[in-house]
């Protein structure tokens, strides 16, 4: 056996110790863009999509809540609060086009009219077919569906991508491991020069496929409770509303006012 010298050792571990230094540059963001094949692009691309998306639903949804909140109180308040219903109707109509609460009550009042129309008229076939009462409820049925259909917009794409990144980035990694396994059996070498590009791109397909799941997971609960809350005060103003327009006056207290 030969011994090895101080300098001999110290050569051999600066040696190494380039070699780890140089196999680790491998494990970069720039290399692994290099040595993609046809499926890592595919999966890059792909979680790259499911990330911006759910963000752009994200950032959508939560202006869209965050100002429907803040108009639904004013918009009620504001119905309530006109002594007359002329009036009432005219600041609904004045209200944007994506505010909701304002439409369920012009749909409402709009199925009023047209039911009056209707019985005022020489067949009153409508009238006979369907009470006042029967026609508002049905008006208002459909107005707070369509509404509650507005505010589901990008849900589906946010519960799909919290549930399918993770395995999307999974796939990213079990490839990259693949090419580790296929490195070693070609060269018959296990160093990190042969497998720190592979593991590299395993490693950052598996954050890649996390940093798409878990916003999209979060955004998807945050926005599931506060459209719960904002579908009961649909249905609670709707049934205000089919009081009024139906007897004449508004049933006090029928419902307690739900506040996020």
């Amino acid at each position: 056996m030969f011994l090895q010298t101080p300098a001999t050792t110290d050569a051999a571990q600066a040696l190494g110790g380039n070699t780890n230094a140089e196999a680790m540059k491998q494990m970069g963001f720039s290399n692994l863009m290099q040595n993609f094949d046809w499926l890592g692009w595919v999966v890059f691309v792909t979680l790259v999509a499911m990330s911006f998306l759910s963000w752009y639903f994200i950032i959508a949804n939560g202006i869209r809540n965050a100002t429907v909140k803040s108009r639904a109180d004013k918009v009620i308040d504001g119905f309530w609060g006109n002594a007359s219903t002329q009036d009432a109707i005219r600041e609904l109509e004045a209200q944007p086009k994506s505010e909701p609460f304002s439409k369920i009550a012009l749909d409402a009042a709009s199925a009023v009219a047209h039911h009056q129309q209707s019985t005022s008229g020489t067949t009153g076939r409508l009238a006979e077919s369907l009470s006042r009462s029967e026609f508002i409820d049905r008006a208002l049925r459909q107005a707070v569906a369509r509404e509650s259909l507005r505010l589901e917009g990008g849900m589906t794409l946010l519960a799909t991508v919290g549930s399918a990144a993770p395995f999307v980035g999974l796939l990213g990694t079990v490839w990259g491991i693949y090419h580790a396994l296929i490195g070693i059996a070609a060269t018959g070498n296990a160093s990190m020069n042969a497998v720190a590009g592979p593991v590299g791109e395993a490693l950052i397909m598996t954050a890649f496929g996390l940093f798409s799941a878990i916003p999209a997971l979060f955004a998807y609960n945050f926005f599931s409770r506060s459209n719960r809350l904002t579908y009961a005060r649909f249905d609670e103003f709707a049934h205000d509303l089919h009081d009024f327009f139906a007897t004449g006056s508004r049933v006090e207290g029928s419902a307690p006012a739900l506040k996020s």
